[in-house]
């Protein structure tokens, strides 16, 4: 029998690092070049089926990266099952913004929250600040999965999304699986590099079959 779940995901990260862009990618496998910056938040919804015929289904939250709209991002993050922390490769600024939204997400955040840091416009490669090892090492060093994108070509967008699906049935909560929990079964997740398709399944966990 095909189990499906439904896990609330919120994007965050500075103005102008593509958080829409990536959605739209994923959501709807369009790009628009001139795209206005989101007020507040945008909702959209997109399913993802894995190949043991799992199908998750994802409430996206795309919160806006203005300073202005800061107070509001606990709204969306609070009781999300997952978050997609996104910088822009071409500007070292934007992973410092990452940072920070991450450590908050720590701070206040569900502890069980599956996080993956996004480092988007990787099309952009010739004006790359950012370096791979960096952004790895630190993904690493947080428990964080990681991976490049580029909502332009649509390069790593179903990659990063397929892949903090196959990982979230293993670490949700009771409510979004139907079945019981292990105690104290979210330890903190190791780092996942989604660019070399990892595959991150726990073994070690309980099975609701």
């Amino acid at each position: 029998m095909s189990k499906q779940f439904q896990f609330k995901l919120v994007l965050l990260g500075e103005s102008a690092v593509g958080k829409s862009s990536l959605v739209l990618r994923f959501v709807k496998d369009q790009f628009d070049d001139y795209r206005e910056s989101t007020i507040g938040a945008a909702f959209l919804t997109q399913t993802v089926s894995l190949d043991d015929g799992t199908t998750v289904k994802f409430e996206i939250w795309d919160t806006a990266g203005q300073e202005r709209y800061k107070s509001l991002a606990p709204m969306y993050y609070r009781n999300a099952n997952c978050a997609v922390v996104v910088y822009d490769i071409t500007q070292t600024a934007s992973l410092e913004k990452a940072r920070s939204w991450i450590r908050e997400l720590q701070r206040q955040a569900d502890p069980s929250i599956v996080i993956a840091l996004c480092g988007n416009k990787s099309d952009l490669s010739a004006r790359r600040q950012v370096s791979q090892e960096e952004a790895k090492k630190y993904a690493d060093e947080e428990g964080l999965m990681w991976g490049e994108t580029s909502a332009k070509s649509g390069e790593g967008v179903a990659d990063i999304f397929t892949a903090i699906a196959k990982k979230l049935p293993l670490t949700a909560p009771p409510s979004a699986r139907g079945g019981a929990a292990r105690p104290g079964a979210s330890g903190k997740p190791g780092g996942v590099d989604l660019n070399k398709q990892a595959n991150a399944a726990g073994a070690n966990e309980p099975c609701n079959c």
